[in-house]
């Protein structure tokens, strides 16, 4: 054949080498660290059992008064009963043979990251559940929707929070409240304070008592997004048996396989003190992604 030989002419002579691997980069988990954590011991039944006692109310006494009015005590059950989580891989033999080292030693890690986020989605559900949410579909978030939470979560009636106190969002719902903070930039000289170590260092640390988390596993639905500000007792997350990897051979599948099980057992939940959602307030707003 006429003509030159170039690299293109023989392509189907090249090797194909995988000089790089890497792994999808994971958010890391946040919510299910900052509940108040309880483990389930064994052999003590399914459930983790909590018994909430209702108040005493006390009276003024004189000298002449008989105290005859007897106070009852009330108690109320909590349980909450962990579930299963997991995830299975089977590799043949033949495959490790084969696919690039620089492959193989970034496989380790791909089902522990699952199932962290799955415990940490599942954190997340629970937010989703608390009875009372602001600012709503499509609203902006601002710094008074995250002072009045904790208002409302500190000098409620039934039971106030106390800290720790926690507000967990998604980034791009942050930014909207970096924003209110650093609206003067620009058009004013950047006061020493909050709004220079925003403007310096990012949206972070504390904000009216409460610590901040940004959790970017909140999924957004609609441009919406859903965190929340809780005190820590008012978040539970119980351990049921503790995670395990076992390994099981398999000589009949493919010439020799590995087959590889993660397992773990927990339930995340609120406690609400007599019924009642007054310990997590959910922050729903709008997260559009920042222009």
């Amino acid at each position: 054949m006429a003509g030159e030989t170039t690299s293109g002419s023989l392509a189907d002579s090249m090797p194909v080498i995988i000089d790089s691997a890497r792994i999808r980069r994971e958010y890391p988990p946040v919510c299910a660290k900052l509940f108040e954590y309880h483990k389930l011991d064994e052999n003590t039944g399914l459930s983790w059992d909590e018994v909430e006692f209702g108040r005493f109310t006390a009276q003024t006494v004189t000298e002449t008064t008989r105290l005859t009015n007897y106070q009852q005590y009330a108690d109320t059950l909590r349980t909450l009963e962990p579930t299963m989580s997991g995830l299975a891989t089977l590799v043949t033999d033949k495959t490790y043979r084969r696919i690039s080292k620089n492959a193989v030693a970034q496989m380790a890690t791909l089902m522990q990251d699952a199932l962290e986020r799955k415990k940490d989605t599942d954190c997340l559900t629970t937010l989703d559940g608390a009875t009372n949410s602001a600012p709503g579909t499509g609203a902006t978030l601002s710094f008074g929707h995250i002072t009045a939470h904790l208002a409302n979560i500190e000098g409620n009636t039934t039971e106030g929070g106390v800290p720790p106190l926690y507000a967990i969002a998604h980034g791009w719902q942050w930014k909207d409240v970096a924003d209110e903070i650093t609206s003067g930039v620009g058009t004013y000289p950047i006061p020493a304070g909050m709004t220079e170590q925003v403007f310096r260092s990012g949206f972070r640390g504390v904000l009216d008592r409460a610590e901040l988390y940004t959790d970017n596993n909140i999924p957004i639905v609609s441009n919406d997004a859903k965190g929340g500000v809780f005190a820590r007792r008012g978040g539970l997350f119980i351990q049921g048996a503790m995670r395990k990897r076992p390994h099981v051979r398999d000589e009949e599948f493919g010439g020799g396989a590995d087959k590889v099980f993660l397992y773990d057992e927990y339930i995340s939940g609120e406690r609400t003190p007599n019924a009642v959602s007054v310990l997590m307030r959910e922050l729903l707003s709008d997260a559009t992604a920042p222009a």
